[in-house]
């Protein structure tokens, strides 16, 4: 059964939007003047700029993006995890701004390189423009991977690769009052406009907060903290002062803006107009067709891609059909899976990975495991992203408490580790992609990739292949019942009755299990979409692939034409797959 909730915490979480000045971006006006090579220069110039000053938004994307922000022009920045705004104008002002600066270049002067970061920076500023009318509509408060359960991790996570990392480390925490009131103030616009959450998504909210102020002397913050001032060479004297400080900053801001925030959801409670799906809000619909555009990366319409999902379920149980009578009892999950150690695991995976994948740069990961006080509020597991310029060390976080066996283990870490979200990063990292590239958040590629992966694991495990097709088939139709159930109840107006109706006709029938994937739903809407659709339309560039290439056909050749062209919308690996590797 797939995960209820996403496995991959995104580091450039408080990116808001790109902020790019109209003085920035008259530095580049007359540019479509120059041609070849000084074209390139000065479009790469133009990227590099975009990408220095986005990062240094805000102090986690600038830290968890670059390890030595100087090499890349990057000498100063303020210490903030930045803000939150709804003015609709002013984003779309900025975003106008960069579209005529992109606009400026000769496309048909670029690179092959360029022209595909050309594409993409002008595709997610479409998509930036749409989304710049509903920015009251968004949630950063998700039930998923709302702000209240990633910052902690993001705190725990924050290297320290020198004394001034330790100081900025401190004042951000110091800054934390001053963000959260940011977020409280943009709770309070969206309920004056009749957008605030359901009552029973806030008393998710204020369980996930309260989950994590009450953990007192075990906090993770605490505890995470020593660690990685081990990894420095200072005195016990300075490493004992440090702790002090730590502790202070958490008792002192991070605790008390999370007990403010607390009292705010629990104020705006009752406000929200609406407790089903999107489609019941004014002009929800649209924005729901937004959100699955821009979550998924497909360019189907959304009953387009409700009959893409009902076509693919159908596959699969007739797949399901065909190998029932062989596999018959002994596919049980925990038969063939005895192991049960992450690193052991993560090494097999990454050893059978190199047969039908191109080989990835060496790498050194870390498994990690989720506190045990927050087992209940985060995922099953999450990879988090490395800095660009240090891809070399990843960590892998595991929660034991939805590791409910052997197998669940296994295809997990494939979905994190090997072939998935940590083989994927280091594989693009390594073919030198223009730095602006990482900023961008394409879920429905990344997540569709790693839930290809955790599929493609079931035939790298030790299960017979009767076994494995039904057991990944069996996967595939659950979470396309959810990606179904997403559309139902957003785009179709399903209520809670209409839901449960529905996952009874495929023998789901605990009500209680439901109530909490419809809740789940309407607390992330589009959240299944990235990973089923993302998934689906692998599948789909495989089959063009396999037609087109005829008995030339190689899985190893798909996967690195597709990997080569790095996190984009579907319309766009299309069109480059191939170009790249036989540039």
């Amino acid at each position: 059964m797939p995960s209820l909730f996403p496995r991959h915490i995104k580091k450039r979480l408080l990116a808001v939007c790109l902020t790019i000045s109209i003085a920035g971006t008259l530095l580049f006006t007359g540019c479509s003047q120059k041609s070849g090579a000084n074209q390139n220069k000065t479009f790469q110039s133009f990227t590099n700029e975009v990408f220095c000053q986005e990062v240094s938004s805000n102090s986690i994307s600038l830290h968890y993006s670059l390890k030595d922000p100087e090499k890349y022009g990057i000498r100063e920045a303020p210490v903030t995890f930045g803000s939150f705004s709804a003015d609709s104008k002013a984003a779309a002002a900025s975003y106008e701004n960069l579209k005529a600066a992109l606009n400026q270049f000769s496309y048909d002067s670029l690179s092959v390189e360029n022209q595909l970061t050309y594409d993409v920076l002008d595709y997610y500023l479409q998509m930036a423009q749409k989304n710049a009318n509903y920015l009251l509509y968004e949630e950063p408060l998700g039930l998923v991977s709302g702000i209240q359960t990633q910052l902690p991790v993001l705190l725990s996570e924050y290297q320290f690769y020198s004394e001034e990392d330790i100081d900025t480390y401190l004042e951000l925490m110091q800054t934390t009052p001053d963000y959260f009131d940011s977020l409280i103030a943009f709770e309070k616009e969206k309920s004056k406009a009749g957008l605030f959450m359901a009552d029973y998504a806030a008393d998710t909210v204020i369980a996930q907060c309260t989950a994590f102020m009450e953990m007192g002397e075990s906090n993770y913050l605490i505890s995470t903290f020593v660690d990685r001032l081990k990894e420095l060479n200072i005195s016990s004297a300075q490493q004992s002062s440090y702790i002090k400080k730590n502790a202070q900053m958490l008792q002192s801001y991070v605790l008390p803006a999370y007990s403010r925030l607390v009292s705010a959801v629990q104020s705006l409670k009752g406000t929200g107009k609406n407790e089903e799906g999107l489609c019941h809000l004014p002009d929800g619909k649209n924005y729901y067709e937004q959100i699955v555009e821009e979550a998924t990366g497909s360019g189907r319409t959304v009953p387009e891609l409700e009959d893409l999902t009902r076509r693919q379920i159908i596959s699969d149980l007739e797949a399901m059909e065909e190998v029932l009578q062989i596999a018959g009892n002994e596919a049980k999950e925990t038969a063939a899976m005895e192991d049960n150690n992450p690193v052991t695991i993560l090494n097999e995976l990454e050893s059978k990975t190199g047969k039908s994948f191109p080989e990835p740069p060496e790498t050194v990961t870390q498994v990690k495991y989720v506190p045990k006080a927050m087992e209940e509020h985060l995922s099953p597991a999450f990879y988090m992203i490395p800095a660009i310029d240090n891809t070399k060390e990843n960590v892998i976080y595991v929660n034991q408490s939805q590791m409910s066996n052997n197998l669940t283990l296994y295809t997990t870490l494939a979905h994190e580790g090997y072939p998935g979200h940590l083989y994927q990063t280091v594989y693009y990292a390594g073919t030198d992609p223009d730095p602006l590239r990482s900023i961008f958040n394409f879920g429905g590629y990344v997540e569709g990739w790693a839930t290809y992966a955790e599929m493609c694991s079931y035939y790298l495990s030790s299960l017979s292949k009767e076994q494995a097709t039904l057991l990944q088939k069996n996967s595939s139709i659950i979470l396309g019942l959810y990606a179904l159930a997403d559309m139902g109840i957003h785009y179709e107006g399903w209520s809670k009755i209409d839901t449960i109706a529905f996952f009874k006709n495929y023998g789901i029938k605990d009500s209680k299990v439901i109530e909490r994937i419809y809740e789940l739903i309407i607390g992330s809407p589009g959240n299944y979409l990235k990973y089923y659709i993302g998934y689906v339309e692998f599948l789909e560039l495989k089959k063009e692939w396999a037609k087109q290439k005829g008995n030339d056909f190689s899985q190893k050749e798909f996967h690195e034409a597709v990997l080569s062209v790095g996190p984009a919308p579907f319309t766009l690996v299309e069109e480059y797959m191939g170009k790249l590797t036989n540039h």
